[in-house]
């Protein structure tokens, strides 16, 4: 009943098996599989923690674990690190019956950092993001923390800029948070404002670098401003970004979207289970969905708990709090 699996030769085995084994600890977790190295192959067992199982269901369990190792030996072999993170995210998809590998997720470069670090989309939701920024005028990107929305749409538009497909970049976020407290920041407007950019700036920083940012800034080719600012406006030729679209209003949106001109692009990113504004207020973003979802050359991509890129107690953290609203909805309502 054991399987046998070759190791794939030139391969770092200590980046297969992860720090300590955290990679072959995260596929015993998943299927229950033990996995042991024997000189050029890996053998895989069934573990206590396929007690219970049908003698099909820990088959089916091992050609599970058998099918991650393969595909984690493929990443390494076609030249692509494998850190816990994205071993996580593999072992995700395979549950799922979905190949990394075959759906070139992180072969498909957005761009390159002044740093000439390629940026590249790290999850199939991120990948379908990009494709869909590339292919429609307008697209919402909906979905929880850490998932790379406004980065990814921050880097996208620096990419169109360098490529002279757009003439100019705007960055625009509801300054929702502020309120009444706006008056007592120190400074004129702008600097009162710019605390709520702020994720806007770090991510223009990181991909261009702070004084090639400053310049295009100073020459106005990229605009960082609240989406107050917008208003009257007609903007041609432009990369227009909103984030957190979801403290938008329903006059606010529809404000927003119709600013746009010719030989533009829209993007609207924001996360509908972190709206802050008052209550009785109805978000922009959640409205849009419903008016908009049937509106030629406009797509919305719902990215999940599963794309997203920071620490995975993020994702963990994400999961734990839908659950609970789930079950105590009311919660939603204090």
């Amino acid at each position: 009943m054991d399987r046998k699996i070759r190791i794939i030769d030139g391969i770092d085995r200590i980046e297969l098996f992860g720090n300590l084994d955290v990679n072959l600890n995260l596929i015993k977790e998943a299927t229950g599989a033990e996995i042991f190295q024997r000189e050029d192959e890996l053998v895989i067992k069934a573990g206590p923690g396929m007690d219970g199982l049908t003698d099909e269901e820990k088959e089916n369990a091992m050609e599970l674990a058998a099918g991650i190792l393969s595909e984690m030996m493929s990443i390494l072999a076609g030249g692509e690190s494998l850190d816990k993170q994205k071993a996580a995210y593999v072992i995700n998809l395979k549950k799922e019956g979905i190949s990394y590998g075959e759906n070139r997720v992180g072969r498909d470069v957005i761009c390159f950092t002044h740093k000439g670090k390629p940026l590249k989309p790290k999850t199939l939701g991120q990948k379908n993001y990009v494709n869909s920024i590339r292919e429609k005028d307008v697209v919402f990107g909906i979905g929880p923390a850490g998932t790379g929305k406004t980065y990814i749409a921050v880097a996208m538009a620096i990419n169109a800029f360098k490529n002279k497909e757009v003439q100019k970049i705007i960055l625009a976020r509801p300054a929702v948070e502020a309120g009444e407290r706006l008056g007592f920041l120190p400074g004129d407007l702008q600097e009162k404002v710019d605390p709520y950019l702020r994720p806007l700036y770090d991510a223009l920083y990181d991909v261009l670098g702070r004084d090639a940012a400053q310049r295009l800034k100073e020459k106005e080719a990229i605009e960082v401003v609240p989406l107050a600012y917008m208003r009257g406006r007609t903007l041609d030729n432009s990369f227009i970004i909103l984030d957190e679209a979801q403290n938008t209003t329903r006059e606010q949106m529809k404000m927003f979207l119709t600013r746009m001109g010719f030989g533009s692009k829209v993007v609207v990113t924001g996360d509908i289970t972190q709206i802050d504004l008052p209550r009785g207020k109805k978000s922009g973003l959640v409205e849009a969905q419903r008016v908009l979802k049937d509106v030629k050359d406009i797509d919305f991509c719902y990215l999940k708990d599963a794309d997203v890129v920071r620490h995975e107690l993020v994702r963990k953290i994400i999961n734990a709090y839908d659950r609970y609203y789930k079950k105590y909805p009311e919660e939603m309502e204090e």
